[in-house]
């Protein structure tokens, strides 16, 4: 398959900002699930229970929900891994064939890669699965190294990479036949800062060369970062879609966002949570996530300060996905 016109990846001080795009309101549904049903053997629960859900063409959508909200499912169900009881799934008008999936991409949770088999080897290995073969292969092949930033390593057997090497090729095996359409299910998952910050510089890359990109991820910080719209699930039914500006706007109104000098003690979680007029708490590293009225900011502080932490920064008023997502699914769920 030749690369469609206009998905050349630009340098990166040549990209547009991606970060927080102006809507686009003509953009015709291109990914689209129609009343989707699929029930498992053995379980009580629909893994996904009559989900409608679309996706503009060249959108960066972000897809959440707790564990066995039915996001891999949905995933799986664009590559033809898995068929629907019910309902339809279409990408740009078309069932799922073997032309829709020469078009896209999917980078899974546990990483497809051989680990026998160099990095090298294992691109060459699913490029010819793709169809390519000779100097198109060879150039495919070298591009993807370049791009995981990999080349040093190119030749060693991948079972000696490290995790983030792994999610690094893991990545761009997914790209190695020039998709239209990228499917990322937990990409940077227990990976090191380092690479994770360079799948994110790619992927907004790859965004701006016009690649659809569908991203399922359990951290809400990555999805406000990267995505243009979101959708989250629950129980295997769609609860919320729209885009992030939008949503954020609307949920505006009494969340918190408190960040620490250090990591507060391991008690200040059970405290803040027994607190009158805080809810939603949540605590990451030195991030403090809380819906709280304005009259107990004062005693908030102050409850920070008898535990030994400050106050480096605060922002209130704010919308966050992650406060969305714990209003929406229930704070006792593990996200996923």
């Amino acid at each position: 398959m030749r690369k469609p016109a206009g998905h050349t990846i630009q340098p990166p001080d040549l990209l547009p900002d991606v970060m927080n795009p102006t809507p686009n309101t003509a953009a015709a549904t291109f990914l689209a699930f129609d009343g989707v049903v699929k029930a498992y053997p053995g379980t009580r629960r629909r893994a996904l229970d009559g989900v409608t859900l679309s996706v503009p063409r060249g959108a960066f959508f972000g897809l959440l929900g707790p564990n066995g909200a039915g996001k891999t499912t949905l995933l799986s169900m664009l590559v033809g891994r898995i068929a629907p009881d019910a309902g339809s799934v279409r990408v740009g008008g078309r069932a799922i064939g073997r032309e829709v999936l020469a078009t896209i991409g999917m980078s899974p949770q546990e990483p497809a890669i051989y680990p026998t088999l160099s990095a090298r080897e294992n691109l060459e290995y699913f490029g010819r699965m793709q169809g390519l073969r000779g100097a198109h292969l060879k150039e495919r092949v070298q591009f993807c190294l370049d791009l995981a930033e990999i080349s040093d390593a190119a030749d060693r057997r991948v079972e000696q990479f490290s995790g983030g090497y792994k999610r690094r090729l893991n990545l761009v095996i997914a790209l190695i036949h020039e998709p239209e359409i990228l499917l990322l299910d937990e990409t940077t998952v227990a990976i090191d800062p380092h690479s994770r910050s360079l799948i994110h510089q790619r992927l907004r890359e790859l965004h701006a060369s016009g690649v659809t990109i569908v991203l399922s991820t359990h951290y809400m910080e990555e999805a406000e970062q990267l995505c243009q719209e979101i959708a989250i699930m629950n129980h295997g039914r769609l609860v919320i879609q729209g885009r992030v500006e939008a949503l954020l706007a609307a949920q505006a109104n009494d969340t918190l966002v408190l960040m620490l000098d250090r990591e507060p003690p391991l008690a200040l979680l059970a405290r803040l949570q027994a607190t009158p007029g805080l809810r939603d708490v949540v605590v990451e590293g030195r991030r403090i996530l809380a819906s709280a009225s304005p009259q107990r900011l004062g005693a908030l502080l102050e409850l920070l300060r008898e535990s030994g932490v400050e106050a480096r920064s605060l922002a209130y008023g704010g919308g966050s996905l992650e406060q969305m997502f714990l209003n929406l699914t229930g704070a006792e769920q593990e996200a996923a």
